[in-house]
């Protein structure tokens, strides 16, 4: 049941979690500690490569690259599962808070490594990220990317613009949830009720309305599209509009601007 704030307010609305299931936790504890209902709905699944191989031989020449570039977390985390050591004064770049937090588990800090990210904390992707780049200074250089088994081609398609070259290396395997019967059971009442849904992925919001649409057909597309949004990406926002959602709070990046963004008990 939704939490009713101290004084007799009209009670708060759970707040869903679409995180992948490593990432939910400490966001859904903080939540919890502040009042709130979290419930933890991943809408990705993080899995290992079938084969490293490639990657590590990719990591393996780390001193060669002026620039790797982690699209996620979750790229990050996996590629230091094959990292010894960082070599000094190789930069990197991010494209949020979230990001940030991952290499500080690493040991990168502002401290001893330059890190490049968005200077708006509510364009944090991969164009935020190329304002910050000096291009011309990459001109001829060789660049490393490090994301999952697919994703955007912008931003290396941007840096080969630019004279920049790039090498683009998997680190992890995204997988959608199917939605069977446990699945099925846990996102009808979701439908059914009114709930702030925290979004940060495009692709997770993509398979939210592709589940809906599956249990329920239009309908439960409608139910989806009324629900509160909140989102740390602009292209985020924008992609929740094109799916026709039109209750949607752009947050900016990292946890704290989105536990801003959320209404908690007095």
């Amino acid at each position: 049941m939704p939490l009713a704030p101290q004084g007799g307010g009209p009670a708060l609305r759970p707040v869903i979690i679409t995180r992948p299931a490593q990432q939910a936790s400490a966001l859904a504890q903080q939540i919890a500690a502040r009042g709130r209902q979290p419930v933890i709905f991943p809408l990705l699944e993080i899995l290992p490569l079938v084969d490293s191989t490639p990657l590590q031989a990719v990591l393996d020449q780390l001193a060669s690259f002026a620039l790797v570039v982690f699209v996620s977390p979750n790229a990050i985390d996996a590629a230091f599962r094959h990292i010894a050591g960082w070599p000094p004064q190789l930069p990197v770049g991010i494209v949020g808070e979230g990001s940030r937090a991952a290499l500080a588990r690493h040991g990168l800090t502002a401290q001893n490594t330059t890190i490049f990210s968005p200077p708006d904390p509510a364009r944090t992707d991969s164009e935020g990220l190329l304002q910050a780049l000096d291009l011309d200074a990459l001109r001829g250089r060789q660049v490393l990317l490090v994301r999952g088994e697919s994703g955007r081609e912008f931003f290396a398609d941007s840096l080969l613009a630019a004279g920049v070259k790039v090498q683009a290396v998997a680190a992890y395997r995204r997988q959608a949830p199917a939605l069977d019967a446990a699945l099925r059971a846990r996102l009808q009442p979701l439908l059914d009720s009114e709930n702030d849904w925290i979004l940060t992925s495009s692709e997770a919001l993509r398979h939210l309305v592709g589940l809906a649409q599956a249990l329920e057909g239009s309908t439960g597309v409608a139910k989806i599209q009324q629900q509160k949004l909140l989102v740390p990406h602009a292209r985020i926002a924008e992609t929740a509009h094109v799916l026709g959602f039109t209750d949607v709070t752009l947050t900016g990046s990292g946890d704290e601007r989105l536990l801003d963004a959320l209404q908690f008990p007095l």
